[in-house]
Order: C-alpha cells, then sequence, then structure tokens
C-alpha cells in the first residue's frame, strides 16, 4: 500500500493529498503516518509547498470527519437501546448507562475529539460517536480541525526535515501507535473494573 499512496500523491499532488486524506479519515487501515511525511518530503524536491500540503491535508482529513460524523448522526440510538435490552445483561449494561455515556460525551467530548485526532486509527473512528450524541457541529469541526492540524503539521515538517529518510518516522510512528493503544485499552479496562464495581455495590 505505501508504494501505491506514494506513486498517487506523486502524480496528482495537492489534490492526492486531499483524497487520500478524506479516505484515510473513512477508512482508516490507509496510514496517514505514510500520507503525511512523504508529501513532507515531495516538499524538498517539487513545487509543493509545506503551507499548501497542511490545508490540502487538513480539508481532506475535516472532509472525511464529517462523513463518519454524518453516520454516527442518522444512527438511529432506539435501535441501539434494543440491543442493549436484549444483550446487555451479558455485559450488564442498560439503557440508562447509554444516557450516562451520552451526558458524559456532552460534558467532555469536545476535548476527547481534539485529543483523539492525534491518535492513529481511533483519530477516525471518534467522530462516530461525535455524530451519535448529536454533538454540536460548530464545535465538532472546531476540535477536529484544531486536533487534525496539529498532527499534520507535526508529520509534514518531519517528513520536510528528514528529506530522504522520511521513512525512519514511520518505525517511530508504530511505536506510538503501540503505546497509544496501549493506554487507551488500559483506560478502557480500568472504566470497565471501576463500572461494574459500582454497578454491583448498587445490585
Amino acid at each position: 500500500m505505501q508504494t501505491w499512496i506514494t506513486a498517487f500523491l506523486e502524480q496528482f499532488s495537492f489534490i492526492g493529498i486531499f483524497l487520500l486524506m478524506a479516505l484515510e479519515n473513512v477508512f482508516p487501515p490507509i496510514p496517514s503516518e505514510v500520507i503525511l511525511t512523504f508529501s513532507g518530503f515531495m516538499t524538498t524536491y517539487t513545487t509543493l509547498s509545506i503551507p499548501g500540503v497542511i490545508i490540502s491535508a487538513t480539508m481532506g482529513s475535516v472532509m472525511g470527519a464529517i462523513v463518519l460524523y454524518g453516520i454516527g448522526y442518522y444512527l438511529e440510538l432506539e435501535k441501539i437501546e434494543v440491543l442493549v435490552d436484549r444483550w446487555g445483561h451479558i455485559l450488564r449494561l442498560k439503557r440508562e448507562d447509554i444516557a450516562r455515556a451520552n451526558v458524559w460525551f456532552d460534558k467532555y467530548g469536545y476535548w476527547t475529539i481534539f485529543l483523539c485526532r492525534m491518535v492513529p486509527l481511533v483519530r477516525s473512528l471518534i467522530s462516530v460517536p461525535a455524530g451519535m450524541t448529536k454533538m454540536n457541529v460548530w464545535l465538532f469541526l472546531l476540535f477536529t480541525t484544531l486536533g487534525t492540524l496539529i498532527w499534520n503539521v507535526a508529520l509534514v515538517m518531519l517528513g520536510a526535515f528528514l528529506g530522504q529518510s522520511w521513512e525512519e518516522i514511520l518505525t517511530f510512528m508504530d511505536m506510538y501507535s503501540t503505546v497509544a493503544y496501549a493506554v487507551i485499552g488500559g483506560g478502557i479496562v480500568i472504566f470497565l473494573i471501576l463500572f461494574l464495581r459500582k454497578r454491583g455495590v448498587k445490585s
């Protein structure tokens, strides 16, 4: 996939960056790390400029995020509640828990969006619950754009700085992704343990 991405970027430049970053948000297996760092490298030997690359990448990312937000927005909460009614007992979940999750996301969701836009894979998927909770679309766009911009600037600048050695950053990004997933996974486990203990005390 990396070879195809680099060839596509070399052929379509700014438009290619925009399209691939939009697709990367809708189809997370497409790695933004490759797109951004290679695009940064391209600024050292083509007419592409760093500001142009960053703007194209950010616009593409936000466009993809809007698509996933829209998908989440039109998911029917009632159907999710029906599934919880039927199968939630396995995880000791009730409809009230879905409501509490919505309240939590309403309270902390904006900063969650901002931070998660800088975590591979999660940066795309986080747009779905934002849509499901009917998060204010303008604030969603604001925090999505800010988080995306930081991510894009960092990787494009690294690609330009490393030049022909741009692929070296991919090894570091693999390590970063592993650590980020471990932290998120650990957080989820801790949350579930505390949540189930709390439910156990109430029952």
